[in-house]
């Protein structure tokens, strides 16, 4: 069983192409991944809503589309890319553990095909999930 974080792609983007890492330019953004990595998983990916399901050092361009404008269908497509990607990476989505950093629209449809998750941030407004995530990382 591996233990994968899932964060979220934000809005606020570098205007050039670098590593997904890099690109993304917000706290919440960085925050998340901070606390991504003080969790020591196995894997950390980004829910991209243009590339689906990146890793932190994929390269790519911005962009400029979000999930939370799309409709339910497209959200359905979204996420069967997404399931479709994790399997092809090697994900066990019965076994692995998930625990996602990512907002509902990012996670509702996936949720379903998971049988170990926890969303840590869930039902916290921003500046809750900020504060969560500088305490928990300042341990």
């Amino acid at each position: 069983m591996k233990k994968v974080v899932l964060l979220s792609c934000v809005s606020k983007k570098k205007d050039y192409e670098t590593i997904a890492e890099n690109l993304y330019d917000s706290s919440l953004f960085k925050y998340s991944l901070k606390y991504a990595r003080f969790l020591k998983p196995d894997k950390i990916y980004i829910l991209s809503a243009l590339y689906g399901l990146i890793e932190t050092t994929d390269k790519i361009a911005p962009y400029n589309k979000t999930l939370n404008s799309m409709k339910k269908n497209e959200k359905i497509e979204w996420s069967n890319m997404v399931l479709k990607q994790m399997k092809d990476k090697g994900l066990d989505l019965k076994n692995d553990h998930f625990i996602i950093l990512a907002g509902n629209n990012y996670r509702k449809y996936l949720l379903e095909h998971f049988s170990n998750y926890e969303i840590p941030l869930e039902g916290m407004r921003i500046g809750e999930q900020l504060s969560f995530l500088k305490g928990s990382i300042a341990r």
